[in-house]
């Protein structure tokens, strides 16, 4: 088994306004993800993820405090015991289907939410640098710029539902999408 792994982690995060033609033919993933502690009103960091049949705890914390944009992300790989064994700490859980492709000539991963959150489509893009997340433009397959919407982020959608967050959706005139 491997090691704890630390990285900073950049990103930009849209929500679809379509599901982009580059999924077509790709198998996604399975993401079941677990957010810890199962309190309202908080917004947990740490995160349990089954991904297929790999398992693994991550913590993330902002570089900036409300800076969503940019931080700092812990891994520690799991084994399925120590994973069933955590599952049950917290009700709060995401499951979606990631699929990882290039856009634009750019790296994204497209996630398109299963269950609770079914219709929820968001792009994520990572970048190596301050300067390229900032010269970064966001191609017509993207409608709007969520990174610092915090409604979005996993642990505060975790023990929602789709219905839960419409009316934030509505504000960017988001159309339920499905795979």
């Amino acid at each position: 088994m491997s090691t704890q792994v630390e990285s900073i982690e950049q990103e930009l995060t849209y929500l679809a306004a379509s599901l982009p033609a580059e999924i077509n033919g790709v198998t996604p993933t399975r993401l079941r993800d677990i957010y810890i502690p199962d309190s309202p009103g908080i917004h947990p960091r740490l995160r349990l993820r089954k991904k297929d049949d790999k398992y693994e705890i991550t913590k993330k914390v902002p570089l900036t405090e409300g800076d969503a944009s940019a931080h700092t992300e812990m891994t520690i790989p799991l084994n399925e015991g120590e994973f069933l064994a955590l599952e049950n700490t917290s009700s709060k859980t995401v499951e979606k289907d990631r699929y990882k492709v290039a856009i634009n000539g750019h790296e994204a991963e497209v996630d398109v939410f299963v269950g609770l959150h079914k219709g929820l489509v968001v792009i994520d893009f990572e970048f190596d640098s301050e300067e390229a997340k900032t010269a970064f433009v966001a191609p017509d397959v993207c409608l709007a710029d969520v990174t610092q919407e915090m409604f979005i982020a996993g642990g505060k959608l975790a023990g929602k539902t789709y219905a839960d967050i419409k009316d934030k959706l509505d504000r960017f005139k988001y159309v339920a999408l499905s795979k």
